[in-house]
């Protein structure tokens, strides 16, 4: 980038310098030569506009958000609606290969998904076959993103159980600032799937801009791609910039009021990439493309608005929603954990998606993403297919004390039992804690106390802004932040779920994941936390598993990429330290770890790629 395009905008060319697109001719693997342009099948009507969605032509800031509600204060919730599932993507298949089997679950469970595609997925414009040998082919963006969106209907057919090629309908809706997105709806019995297109470039108005850089850089502008035989008006011009696209989102979550959000990670880990981890698709220094990071960054933002402007609006009612986030190309980076007939389930549906040349579908721009076709999904040694895992893995609901605790509205809330021994649960009463992620971990203090710890969205700008994560806890009705084992911005961003644990002796220890993979920890004390200390060892995945034995002594265990990993205290009230064990077989799930009634621990966790599951009895 030359320097005359401004401070901001080199510094932005050179954190993304050197990204190839994962979908251009030089790299084959999985969205290798995609093309833009959308396709629908059928006539249109406008929608009513959605609300919330307002945004200039232009913007240079994000739009200031109210102040957020009390967090001592006990906010009122929405009722909970009936279950809706509303995910939001980068690209067409993201879902395919990242969220499936969840997706295929949901409606299988006869819970409405709506599925929000980002990009236009028009890349290069090229769509061709995965194997044999190459032909020219014409590069055409909106015939490539038509191509695509009739793969997803084909997909998403299949899953509804309707032959592939089974009619959709078509309406667009006006999503504010001048914007419209093609909406296509499908409904099998109880199942019933909507395909949203927003089609933002994924590349830009100048060479200078991309999904991340408007995210980061104020100012970045980038066009809507209008998909070859695109209905009136999803196919008239247009331009998205950060705050637009944040107020689209937050305009798409207030007009379907999901009850699960889903989107991809928005904190990749760090990834070397050598000769051994060469960084093909993914964005330099990080497991991930970088689309995916940027989409889910928006999607969490999004989230904030929509929760801040509901706990402040007429209503003053926080939205009763979950989240859940996926990751991307880190499945690559770790033994693979979903068993053959899931993965087989998985591809017959991207098998759909990828389409074939010779297909007859009733879509002028092609029948389906070509690059994806026959048996690409399952050949490439990338083997995204092969895994699902979820961003923030742990306890999304915890029973102590005769109460409930789990994240809703990305706040945390208290539920009371209606009656003892019941197992139903009232309403939730709003804890705050700010934007959570979704996995909680909560102990019991000796004095007969309650700690709760969350993972927390400390800053969350962009636009030039700051980016940060904490580690919050909330205790005699009061938050506050216990940091992060990190001290750099952008590394805090990689921080884990916390897990926590109260010894014998009254101290409680935190445990979490910090961004060299490795697992940190800070420890209660008489009311005083120390310093948070690297417990060293080696590289492990999130979801720690953490236990106490009959001698009172604490064993934390995580999934590393050969074995599983342990750290102990060597005897009651020590520094819990590594202390690996004798040769275990590779895990390819998450480890549980309980104390059995006869002393021993029990160390359980599935082996990779099967649904067989590894058990051990330790006696430590």
């Amino acid at each position: 980038m030359s320097a005359e395009e401004g401070g901001n905008l080199i510094a932005a060319k050179r954190l993304l310098a050197g990204v190839k697109d994962h979908h251009s001719p030089d790299h084959p693997s999985r969205r290798s030569l995609l093309t833009a342009a959308v396709a629908t099948a059928g006539a249109t009507a406008a929608a009513a506009a959605l609300s919330g969605c307002t945004s200039q032509a232009q913007d240079t800031a994000p739009r200031r958000l109210p102040a957020p509600a009390d967090p001592l204060a006990t906010q009122p919730y929405r009722p909970q609606g009936d279950p809706l599932v509303l995910q939001v993507m980068a690209h067409p298949d993201d879902d395919l290969f990242f969220m499936n089997p969840d997706t295929l679950h949901s409606f299988q469970a006869g819970t409405p998904v709506v599925s929000v595609y980002v990009t236009a997925g028009e890349s290069t414009g090229v769509n061709h076959e995965p194997f044999g040998p190459r032909r020219r082919h014409r590069r055409d963006q909106a015939a490539y993103s038509s191509s695509r969106h009739q793969g997803l209907r084909q997909a998403y057919a299949t899953m509804l159980g309707l032959p592939h090629f089974t009619r959709w309908t078509t309406d667009v809706i006006d999503v504010g600032g001048g914007l419209h997105a093609e909406v296509d709806e499908l409904r099998h019995g109880a199942m019933h799937a909507r395909l949203v297109f927003l089609q933002v470039s994924m590349h830009e108005l100048s060479s200078s801009a991309s999904l991340p850089m408007m995210w980061e850089v104020p100012g970045t502008v980038l066009s809507y791609v209008v998909a070859q035989n695109a209905p009136a008006p999803a196919n008239g011009r247009g331009t998205y910039t950060h705050q637009k696209l944040v107020d689209v989102l937050a305009g798409l979550m207030e007009r379907f009021r999901p009850t699960e959000i889903r989107t991809l990670d928005p904190d990749p880990d760090i990834q070397v990439h050598d000769k051994r981890h060469p960084a093909a698709s993914e964005q330099p220094g990080f497991s991930d493309h970088r689309d995916h990071t940027a989409t889910a960054l928006f999607t969490w933002k999004a989230m904030a608005q929509w929760v801040s402007e509901s706990a402040n609006g007429p209503g003053r009612a926080v939205p009763a929603f979950s989240t859940t986030a996926y990751r991307g190309y880190y499945n690559h980076h770790w033994p693979y954990n979903l068993p053959p007939a899931t993965v087989a389930l998985k591809a017959r549906f991207l098998f759909q998606y990828g389409g074939n040349q010779a297909w007859r579908c009733g879509n002028p721009g092609g029948c389906g993403d070509y690059g994806q076709g026959e048996n690409e999904p399952l050949a490439n040694p990338k083997g995204w297919i092969r895994s699902t895992h979820r961003r923030y893995p742990g306890a999304r609901r915890i029973v102590v004390g005769g109460a409930a605790y789990e994240v809703l509205g990305t706040r945390a809330v208290r539920r009371e039992e209606t009656r003892p021994g019941s197992g139903v649960w009232g309403p939730p009463q709003d804890l705050g804690g700010g934007t959570l992620a979704p996995a909680l971990s909560c102990v019991r203090t000796r004095d007969g106390g309650t700690l709760l710890f969350a993972l927390r969205f400390a800053v969350l700008e962009g636009h030039g802004g700051p980016n940060t994560r904490d580690i919050v806890m909330w205790r005699d009705g009061g938050w506050s932040s216990l940091g992060s084992p990190e001290t750099h911005p952008d590394r805090t961003r990689r921080t884990g779920a916390p897990v926590a644990v109260a010894a014998p002796d009254g101290t409680v220890h935190l445990f979490a994941r910090n961004a060299a993979k490795g697992v940190s920890t800070r420890v209660l004390t008489a009311g005083v936390w120390s310093p948070w200390r690297d417990l060293g060892g080696a590289e492990v995945q999130d979801g720690l598993a953490v236990v106490t034995d009959r001698r009172g002594r604490i064993h934390v265990f995580a999934s590393g990429h050969t074995t599983v990993h342990h750290w102990a205290q060597p005897k009651p009230g020590g520094a819990v330290a590594y202390a690996p064990l004798p040769a275990l077989p590779a895990p390819g799930g998450l480890p549980s770890a309980a104390l059995t009634p006869s002393g021993p621990l029990s160390l359980r966790y599935t082996l990779p790629a099967t649904p067989r599951v590894f058990h051990q009895s330790l006696a430590l």
